[in-house]
């Protein structure tokens, strides 16, 4: 912010101007005199520091060394200075403050300007994280196919056995390769249009006993009954792909990992209504899962048991991509478990917005 000039105004005048402008701008501002005393404050300043008043002196509110060392050198006639402040309490914040001499009264105050940067550096987290995942994720089947190759062009050129059994491997690998690339692209394609909500009335039925059918042969494989309890219909609104994925992820992990040793596995299917929506579960009957996971199975590469999920080709993303689907559909999932009761997925989605009547 660049320092003010009086012209010969009156002292109640710039007063007055100061403050309307502090109260214009969006960011937390702060002006401080040369007695480190607060002088203005706008609203969002005072979000920010609560209890603040004019007259306090800034160390009340601010105990961070750094912001105060800052205030009082641009006081003594430094050049404007940028610091970090890390605010734990009452929720934990980034904020990057910028601290400029200004001129008011004839004297030099000191401005602060707090521009919270949490989501950003959070975003950047997630994403040196993610493409450290995907790195390590790719790094594994990429690693044993080059060795099957290196072997198939050396000790084991002429062993039509060994060429057999590690081509059968590379295939394998090649395609979790696949599916993880499949499923980052769908990942990032949701997330892109996230923040558009779907109007196209879909039978969520009709998708859910596609997937049913399409999965069923799988099942049988594995040993698992699936058990369907829906209406007719149930319109939502919706994107039918993306709504294919969503049951095809929560219908095709419950056969996958729903197994247990007490009963028979089974996967139970369910659509009903009510006044808020329509909800969507798929419960099994099998291991559960253990509390402390529960608030993560959502995150992108979070499994519970890692090579289980790898053996049983999974990526690590289906869970994800299913918050992210639910999210754009502005529906709400919850997850229920109970080591050796099996776990429990449960979607609301909000009435169709093209069809207000619950179809029967």
């Amino acid at each position: 912010m660049a320092g003010f000039v009086d012209d010969g105004a009156d002292e109640d005048s710039v007063g007055r101007i100061t403050e309307a402008l502090i109260n214009a701008l969006p960011d937390p501002v702060l002006i401080i005199d040369g007695g480190t005393r607060v002088v203005v404050s706008n609203a969002p300043a005072r979000e920010v520091f609560a209890g603040l008043r004019n007259g306090d002196a800034l160390a009340f509110a601010v105990r961070t060394p750094g912001v105060l060392e800052a205030v009082q050198l641009v006081l003594a006639g430094a050049d404007r200075q940028t610091v970090l402040w890390h605010e734990r309490t009452p929720v934990e914040r980034l904020f990057e403050v910028f601290v400029s001499p200004f001129a008011l009264h004839g004297r030099t105050h000191a401005v602060l300007e707090l521009r919270d940067v949490t989501e950003a550096r959070r975003v950047e987290r997630m994403r040196v994280n993610f493409i450290a995942n995907v790195s390590h994720e790719l790094r594994t089947p990429l690693t044993s196919l080059l060795g099957f190759v290196e072997t198939l062009q050396g000790p084991a050129r002429d062993d039509p056995i060994a060429r057999e059994k590690f081509l059968a491997i590379m295939s394998k690998q090649a395609r979790r390769m696949a599916r993880l690339v499949d499923d980052l692209l769908a990942l990032s394609r949701i997330e892109l249009n996230e923040h558009v909500r779907p109007q196209t009335s879909v039978d969520l039925v009709s998708v859910v006993r596609h997937i049913a059918d399409t999965l069923e042969p799988m099942a049988r494989d594995a040993g698992v009954a699936i058990k369907i309890d829906m209406p007719l219909q149930a319109k939502i609104s919706g994107d039918r792909d993306e709504l294919i994925r969503l049951a095809e992820n929560l219908v095709e992990n419950a056969i996958k990992y729903g197994g247990g040793a007490r009963m028979a596995p089974v996967v139970d299917i369910r659509i009903s209504q009510s006044i808020a929506g329509t909800i969507f579960t798929v419960c099994d009957n099998g291991q559960g899962i253990a509390p402390e996971h529960l608030p993560r199975l959502t995150e992108r590469f979070y499994r519970v048991d890692t090579p289980l999920s790898r053996a049983r080709g999974g990526t690590g993303l289906g869970l994800a991509i299913v918050k992210h689907i639910v999210a754009r559909h502005r529906g709400r999932l919850e997850i229920e478990s109970q080591l050796e009761q099996g776990t429990l997925f449960r979607i609301l989605f909000p009435m169709d917005v093209n069809n207000n009547e619950q179809q029967q």
